[in-house]
């Protein structure tokens, strides 16, 4: 049986191929579109992902569509008659209810298919099943609390379920309008940072600010009996049909959600074009503050609900990464699993899993163990890349090509040791967010200015937006306080006392840092590269940042090597082939 899921006209649009229950591709649209959290329907992201599993669109047995189709009714019907929206919310409702009906058409009409037996092989799978799907069937487990946290979906912002022997059962859940990602989305927007997706630079700015604020913040919600919160909606205006959100192509438009009353509540907000003071820095320490203890709050309901030691984690809240390495020293959980992709692109892998286990009597999944499931060039595809760009024969860079790993490892460790920044493009391309070692931009974590010399000359962005330590599996207790493995890049740890001057270049202004723990099966060519760092350096950890320039991790290698050439990176390594840019 060959599935395809689909997050489709939503934020981070993406696709996700299953055979026979096993998983063959995952993709986000925005790595071949070029737009960063692309809204719209997927239609690249589909083509590749069935390329890689050798099918054609007319092989498809489900498409699976991370979308309700009339659900949640009565409470739609009680809100509206409670809080009476304007029109341009009910115009929202009306054009996404026909955005989703139509997805069978557009599949058809995207692949040359015929609509009819499109419709028939449509399953519609709501928005926070697929959330919780992507958590619980991912996680090897058999018993779980299951949550979802996110801004909103299917009408839904929170969603709690009871996953046992391949089951999921939802238990409870929070509607519309009330939100934790709409407080945390507000106070960005309030900050300044207007992009759809901006919440993760109030979480690097949190740490450099002291949470004076909370009190205030704190009123934006109620926490409840029970794990419940209720916010006060006389700061809101996302209920109001005063601020729509558009999906249809595109970078996504979420317009500012917070009414005049924050205003008066914290005083005038940020122009994005002004400097980030110490005010800022102290607002974004409070409402990440606030976002931790009505979190943790929820979470406590979960577990009262379901007690059980693991929980499975999913939504936009769950990339919150600094709240997620807290969970086990503020709740009863004692193990947390979130797969990388635990954002909105997330539910297409949720889609087409429910969809699986929906068919038929299945075994539980495996444990999601790495993040790559995209896609691959080859050494020869690379090697052609290079050649025709013509940058060897125009003196731009030096070629080397080192065809054993080893050998290529240990030069390229050595190069790292020596001070230069290095692209690093190697095998699948990440599933999520995160540059997990095949993607990435790479550097030497003891060096304290490595942090000002790639965010100034590299990646062009803010000073105060972290960078993370990838380590060695075996050596996180070392570095660490009280961490796991975390192959995803999803959760923050003390980095212990003793070492944050060994790695000042990874350690948040906090102490802390994003750790990626990197295990010889997970990677094992990354693996091979830290440990022949740690040979050269004895540090077993690097500095990892996406390979990026303030535009979506890169995906082909034609990518990598124009923003190797348009950066000051020193060094790019595209599977076996070194180019160098002349000294």
């Amino acid at each position: 049986m060959l599935i395809v899921g689909l997050n489709a006209y939503h934020g981070d649009v993406a696709a996700a191929v299953l055979r026979d229950g096993e998983l063959v591709a995952a993709l986000e649209e925005e790595r071949f579109s070029r737009i960063k959290h692309v809204s719209g329907f997927p239609a690249r992201a589909v083509e590749r992902g069935l390329l890689m599993a050798n099918a054609r669109p007319e092989d498809v047995d489900i498409w699976a569509i991370a979308r309700g189709r009339r659900v949640h009714l009565l409470q739609k019907a009680w809100f509206a008659i409670r809080h009476r929206p304007g029109a341009g919310l009910l115009d929202q409702y009306r054009n996404t209810a026909g955005k989703s009906a139509g997805i069978p058409d557009v599949i058809a009409a995207t692949f040359h298919l015929d609509r009819a037996t499109v419709a028939a092989r449509t399953r519609y799978v709501e928005h926070h099943p697929a959330h919780l799907a992507s958590a619980y069937r991912t996680s090897g487990v058999d018993e779980a609390a299951c949550c979802a946290i996110d801004g909103f979906g299917d009408f839904v912002s929170v969603s709690i379920a009871h996953g046992r022997h391949g089951r999921m059962d939802v238990l409870d859940r929070v509607y519309f309008p009330h939100s934790l990602g709409l407080v945390y989305l507000a106070i960005t927007q309030y900050l300044g940072f207007k992009k759809y997706g901006d919440e993760y630079k109030v979480m690097g700015l949190a740490p450099y600010g002291s949470p004076r604020h909370a009190e205030a913040i704190h009123q934006l919600l109620q926490l409840d009996t029970g794990g419940g919160f209720r916010l006060n909606l006389d700061y809101f205006r996302h209920w109001t049909g005063e601020a729509t959100m558009t999906w249809n192509a595109g970078e996504p438009n979420v317009p500012d959600v917070y009414t005049d009353r924050l205003i008066d509540l914290l005083g005038p907000g940020r122009h994005p074009d002004e400097p980030v003071t110490s005010r800022h820095e102290d607002l974004a320490a409070s409402v990440q503050r606030v976002f931790e203890d009505a979190a943790f709050h929820v979470l406590g309901g979960v577990h009262q609900k379901v007690p059980v030691d693991t929980l499975c984690l999913a939504g936009g809240c769950a990339m919150n990464s600094v709240a997620n390495g807290k969970i086990r020293q503020n709740t009863p959980f004692r193990t947390v699993f979130i797969q990388p992709a635990a954002g909105d692109n997330g539910t297409a892998l949720g889609a087409a899993l429910e969809a699986w286990h929906g068919s038929g009597e299945r075994a539980p999944s495996p444990r999601m163990e790495h993040s790559y499931w995209g896609t691959e060039y080859s050494d020869t595809a690379i090697a052609e890349v290079i050649r025709t760009s013509g940058v060897v024969a125009q003196g731009r860079c030096h070629l080397t090509t080192i065809e054993s790993e080893a050998a290529l490892c240990d030069a390229t460790a050595a190069l790292l040791a020596a001070g230069n920044v290095v692209g690093w493009y190697q095998g699948r391309m990440e599933w999520g967010a995160r540059a997990l070692g095949n993607r990435s931009i790479l550097a030497d974590p003891r060096r304290r200015d490595m942090r000002d010399i790639i965010n100034q000359k590299i990646k062009f962005r803010e000073r105060f937006r972290p960078f993370a330590p990838s380590i060695l599996a075996e050596a996180i207790e070392e570095y660490f306080i009280d961490a796991v493995h975390d192959p995803f890049m999803i959760q923050v740890y003390p980095v212990r006392p003793e070492k944050r001057e060994v790695i000042p270049a990874v350690t948040h202004v906090d102490g802390s840092g994003r750790l990626q723990s990197v295990s010889q099966t997970s990677n094992p060519r990354y693996w091979a590269l830290i440990r022949a760092f740690h040979a050269h350096t004895g540090v077993p950890v690097l500095l990892n940042t996406s390979f990026n320039e303030n535009e979506p991790i890169v995906e082909r290698p034609e990518q990598a090597l124009d923003c190797f050439l348009r950066t000051d990176m020193d060094v790019l390594v595209m599977g076996s082939h070194m180019l160098r840019k002349p000294s």
